[in-house]
């Protein structure tokens, strides 16, 4: 018996040198070592830390109580949440396949031969207990591959979830500051409204004294008109953008509501960056790479299949007619053995399962160097847009400087009479205009710093950034 069983297994030992070898994702080249648009970034220390939560920088509470709401709420946070625990259950089960698996069973049996030519027939009863065991020897790798493959999964899932996370608190932070910007634009709406209001009424006096024609007190009234119809677009502006935030919270629309303010949040200090350092940090990344890992690790499950399966089984119990003295020697029954079933034919599947896995390694790998390609694109972009928005804004400003004083000056000379109403409405549409475009580049400012923070602040653990990395 025992040379029996030892049989396949040294058929299997003969074979173990022709194991399958794990395949390994190729190495990436070294990032640059600057951004091209980083150069008026210096005037922060490079060592600078940004805290994760790097929404913190713009110091404005109301912000830092959302960011946390958002984490509890935020129902597309659930769904990945939800996928992160199944991959840490499919890693269980692939590890489980490693070891042995173990059964017991009991069974009564009680069964009745035909009548015999005398018309008898014999009833017997026949009780058993019984362990079973059975083990698959992983010689080839195949079940240590599927484990790799299902970590490396499980690690894609928990980077996934944390850019997720990354994103919808940059979407959160950016839908903030348009909410404040629109309640800015707003108040300087209702500003506008009310001196256009005492300049139509100026306007009417003088009318009514005979000072100017009636096409000065129209103008004032259609100036006052626009000005009130531009207000009603921005408080719905506001109302759908206090609607979006509260989905993202994952609160009911309608019951959401949040104090007006007309102050936008001043622009934090930006640390200069550092490629590896953003590489080494971006779940997205981390993320792209573990499915590189686990594409490469389902070429080892394929090969595998090209070897023979060895398997070991077990099983001992107890069976007789009676339970009283079922446990006894003359009841026990035992088997022990191993089996190795080699594949011959089968019109070219496994060759066919190899090459789409390697397929799949090769897309895998593409996908994990075009995310690379478009983490750099969207850094450098930003980087652009931040140092630009920084001169737009001190244009604008300057813009909206000269505008508000040619319409104080205007005013002084329409009230002196030297000038017509239409001077006065020129002036307030630029002064109007340079304000709304002086807000709208302070917005962009605070879009793009919010977004290189996140780049910065937003970071995986390094555990967890290492293990994604992990071949």
């Amino acid at each position: 018996m025992t040379k029996t069983l030892l049989t396949p297994l040294a058929l299997a030992a003969l074979l173990a040198g022709c194991a399958v070898t794990s395949q390994r994702p190729p190495q990436e080249a070294p990032p640059p070592a600057a951004f091209q648009g980083s150069a008026d970034w210096q005037r922060v220390p490079a060592d600078a830390q940004v805290p994760e939560a790097w929404w913190t920088l713009f110091r404005d509470p109301v912000l830092d109580r959302l960011q946390a709401e958002l984490v509890v709420g935020n129902q597309n946070l659930a769904v990945a949440l939800a996928q992160v625990r199944s991959a840490r259950a499919v890693v269980s089960a692939s590890q489980s396949a490693i070891f042995p698996t173990l059964s017991l069973g009991a069974g009564s049996t009680r069964s009745a031969t035909a009548e015999n030519s005398n018309g008898q027939r014999t009833v017997s009863t026949n009780n058993s207990l019984t362990a079973n065991a059975a083990w698959e020897i992983d010689l080839w790798g195949r079940l240590a591959e599927g484990v790799k493959a299902a970590g490396a999964s499980y690690r894609a899932s928990e980077a996934d979830l944390a850019a997720l996370r990354l994103s919808a608190q940059a979407t959160l932070t950016q839908s903030y500051f348009s909410l404040r910007t629109a309640e800015a634009q707003q108040a300087v709406l209702e500003r506008t409204v009310a001196a256009s209001e005492r300049t139509l009424e100026l306007t009417q006096a003088r009318y009514a004294g005979g000072v100017v024609a009636q096409s000065d007190v129209l103008q004032a009234r259609t100036q006052l008109r626009s000005v009130q119809a531009q207000l009603s677009d921005l408080r719905t502006q506001r109302a759908q953008l206090l609607h979006a935030i509260a989905a993202q919270l994952g609160q009911l629309p309608g019951q959401f509501q949040l104090p007006a303010s007309a102050a936008l949040p001043e622009l934090p200090p930006v640390p200069a960056l550092v490629p590896s350092t953003v590489l080494a940090q971006r779940p997205d990344l981390a993320a792209a790479r573990a499915r590189q890992v686990a594409a490469y690790a389902q070429i080892g499950i394929a090969d595998a299949a090209f070897f023979p399966s060895v398997d070991l089984s077990a099983s001992a119990g107890y069976r007789g007619s009676s339970w009283s003295q079922l446990v006894s020697a003359p009841n026990l029954v035992w088997s022990l053995g191993a089996a190795v079933a080699a594949p011959l034919f089968d019109g070219g599947q496994r060759r066919l399962a190899s090459a789409q896995a390697r397929a799949s390694a090769d897309i895998a790998t593409a996908n994990y160097r075009q995310a690379v390609l478009t983490a750099f694109q969207e850094v450098e972009d930003n980087l652009v847009q931040f140092s630009e928005a920084g001169a737009a804004l001190a244009l604008q400003r300057d813009a909206f400087e000269a505008a508000s004083r040619n319409l104080e000056l205007v005013l002084e000379q329409y009230r002196a009479g030297t000038v017509s109403y239409l001077n006065v409405s020129a002036a307030q549409s630029s002064a109007l205009s340079a304000e709304g475009n002086l807000l709208s580049a302070r917005n962009r400012q605070l879009v793009a710093a919010n977004v290189l923070l996140k780049n910065l602040g937003g970071r995986l653990p390094a555990e967890t950034t290492t293990a994604a990395a992990r071949p």
